[in-house]
C-alpha cells in the first residue's frame, strides 16, 4: 500500500512531542526573520545616513547649523547622536564658562566632559544596534538540537511501534522515520538564516562601532582646539 509522505501529512500526523518541537522551531524562525529584517533596516538606515551626516560635517558646515538639522535629517541615527552628545556638552561647557570670573574653559575638565559624553552616547548607540543579535545566535545554536530532540523521539516512536506491531518492513519503518527526520529538517531551517545573519550583522556593528570610534576621536581633537588652558 502507497503511504503519504509529504511534508504536511506527516507534520498533522506527528506525535504531540514532535509536533510541539515543530510549532516551538517555526515561532524562533518566524522571530529570527522579524529580527533580520528589522536590523537590515536599521544598519542600512545607520549607514546611509551616518554618510550623509559625515560630508555635510566635513564640508565645513557651522557645527550650530549641523546640530540644528539633526532632528529633521538625522532622527535617531548613531553618528549624529554621538556628535549631539559630545557638542551639546561642550556648548554647556562653554556656556558655564562665560558665566566664570575667568570666563575661560578649563582644558581638562573641559576635554573629560566632552569624552565621557561621547563614550555614553557610543554606548547607548552600541546597545541599541546590537540588541536582540544575542537571540540570533541562541536561535543558531538551539535549533538544531531542538530538531534533534523531535527526531530522536520520533525514532524511539517508530520503533516502539515496530516491537508492537511486530512487523519489519520498509512500510512500517518509512512513516515514523521520515516524521521524524522532519524535526530535524526544521530546526536547520530555523538556524541556518539566524547563523548567516548574525555573522552579518556582527560584522556590520563591529565596522559601525569602529566609524563612531573614529569620528569621536577625530570630534574631540576638534574640540580640543577650542578649549583654552
Amino acid at each position: 500500500m502507497s503511504q503519504d509522505l509529504s511534508i504536511l501529512h506527516l507534520i498533522l500526523h506527528a506525535g504531540i512531542i514532535v509536533q510541539s518541537v515543530l510549532v516551538l522551531l517555526i515561532l524562533l524562525s518566524l522571530m529570527s526573520w522579524a529580527i533580520i529584517f528589522n536590523k537590515w533596516r536599521m544598519y542600512r538606515k545607520a549607514h546611509r545616513e551616518a554618510d550623509a551626516f559625515s560630508q555635510a560635517f566635513w564640508s565645513g558646515s557651522d557645527m550650530d547649523t549641523i546640530l540644528a538639522g539633526i532632528p529633521q535629517q538625522y532622527p535617531d541615527s548613531p553618528l549624529p547622536n554621538i556628535f549631539q552628545a559630545g557638542y551639546r556638552e561642550f556648548m554647556r561647557t562653554r556656556r558655564e564658562a562665560s558665566q566664570s570670573e575667568t570666563g575661560k574653559i578649563v582644558a581638562a575638565s573641559g576635554i573629560d566632559g566632552v569624552r565621557r559624553s561621547l563614550d555614553a552616547a557610543f554606548s547607548r548607540e552600541m546597545e541599541k544596534l546590537s540588541r536582540h543579535l544575542p537571540f540570533l545566535a541562541t536561535v543558531g545554536s538551539t535549533s538544531p538540537f531542538i530538531g534533534l530532540f523531535g527526531t530522536v523521539w520520533g525514532i524511539v516512536n517508530a520503533f516502539q511501534g515496530i516491537a508492537l506491531s511486530k512487523n519489519t518492513s520498509l512500510i512500517a519503518v518509512a512513516p515514523g522515520i521520515a516524521e521524524a527526520l522532519v524535526a530535524t529538517a526544521f530546526g536547520l531551517i530555523a538556524a541556518i538564516p539566524a547563523v548567516v545573519a548574525y555573522n552579518k550583522f556582527s560584522a556590520d556593528l563591529k565596522r559601525t562601532g569602529a566609524n563612531m570610534e573614529q569620528f569621536g576621536a577625530e570630534f574631540l581633537n576638534i574640540i580640543a582646539r577650542h578649549i583654552k588652558a
